[in-house]
């Protein structure tokens, strides 16, 4: 997290006042990808890399806002029925919109903000950011607006006013997250639950291939489209409703690329749900095995790896890493690996090395840790 001494400092230096410091944390996802949108399971945890925001109300209906990783601003009224053109605006613009829409008195406020988040990392920079804002101000302006409202908050500021139609995941993980645990979300339902994350003995890190390959059209609709397909056809709600008996008799009417996107889906819920039971026997091996058959998937049904990716979850195989994969909608970013205390060291080095040396740039390591929720610092 960006220290917040640095935003307190800029802020008054800005307004020649002082506001009050929250935080909303990036996330990583364990293990259940591309569910969301299929009614499935994810696995988040929040991190210890995020978003930090001083804010203040200023008594009017204008919104001064100040990036200060980005050293650029904006001011932009409540009542503006258009709002910035800028994205990284709009995400704020949007949750004040939203929180307004759900009863909230909301008025014009300064804030200073900036985050650590790598972007292009796949950890949900964006998510942070809209958590931020939306728990800050339902604090300062006495809301009573829930936690999961609030994430729900963030999530339709993704859709209606950036474009992106991204599940609840991100929002949730950064509104919800626990220092010491993962969550399972079960995407159909609402509900979560809590799991141990008893990492002693083992680290998370991820791995940033810093590559980020632009496909012609639109890969995330089409594979969401596909799935779409093959719910309608099955006659349920999403894919989670969809059993392997059903899937294999309905295989005759579905596309090959289409069957293979169910297949790794139905997979990739009973991968999560193995994830459960080995976390609460401290089972990091199993762990570590559902995510490498979770990539597998992803990789040759799903399609959404790439060259660079997949070098690194074979590096990290042969040198012994319990579990690694990609994280994130793919076609680049990270992977994320479970790897044993004692070969850390050496896995980040050689894995730089070979990587550096196979496509002539380099990664980004960025060990990460379970951490808490947003929440005022």
């Amino acid at each position: 997290m960006t220290d917040s001494k640095i935003l307190h400092e800029e802020f008054r230096n800005r307004f020649g006042t002082d506001g009050m410091a929250y935080a909303a944390p990036g996330r990583i996802n364990l293990i259940g990808e591309h569910t969301d949108y299929n009614g499935g399971f994810v696995f988040p945890g929040a991190v210890d890399k995020g978003i930090t925001a001083v804010i203040k109300p200023n008594g009017t209906t204008v919104v001064n806002l100040y990036a200060i990783d980005l050293r650029q601003g904006c001011t932009f009224d409540i009542a503006d029925p258009t709002g910035p053109s800028t994205t990284h605006f709009r995400y704020v613009y949007g949750v004040v919109r939203e929180l307004t829409d759900a009863g909230l008195d909301v008025m014009g406020f300064d804030a200073v903000y900036g985050g650590d988040v790598p972007l292009g990392a796949g950890m949900s920079s964006s998510a942070a950011l809209e958590c931020c804002f939306a728990f800050a101000l339902n604090d300062l302006f006495n809301g009573t607006i829930d936690k999961m409202t609030l994430a729900r908050i963030g999530q339709a500021t993704e859709h209606k006013y950036v474009g992106v139609k991204c599940g609840i995941m991100d929002q949730f993980a950064s509104i919800h997250g626990r220092e010491g645990a993962l969550m399972r979300l079960d995407c159909r339902s609402g509900e979560y639950q809590y799991f141990p994350w008893h990492s002693k003995g083992y680290r998370l890190v991820l791995v940033n291939s810093c590559v980020k390959h632009e496909l012609v059209g639109s890969p995330y609709n089409d594979r969401r489209a596909s799935c779409e397909r093959v719910a309608r056809i099955a006659g349920v709600d999403t894919l989670r409703d969809c059993t392997w008996e059903k899937l294999e008799a309905l295989k005759p009417q579905l596309s090959d690329e289409d069957y293979r996107r169910a297949r790794y889906v139905l997979g990739e819920v009973d991968r999560v749900l193995e994830v459960s039971k080995a976390l609460e026997r401290d089972d990091y091996e199993t762990v570590g095995q559902q995510m490498y058959l979770t990539h597998k998937g992803l990789k040759e049904d799903y399609e959404v790896s790439c060259e660079e990716i997949d070098f690194l979850v074979d590096e990290a195989q042969r040198l012994g890493v319990t579990g690694a994969r990609i994280m994130g909608g793919g076609f680049g970013g990270c992977t994320i690996n479970l790897v044993k205390d004692d070969l850390c060291d050496s896995f980040l080095k050689e894995i730089q090395q070979t990587y550096r040396t196979h496509f002539g740039i380099d990664c980004q390591p960025i060990p990460v840790v379970i951490s808490s929720g947003t929440h005022r610092i």
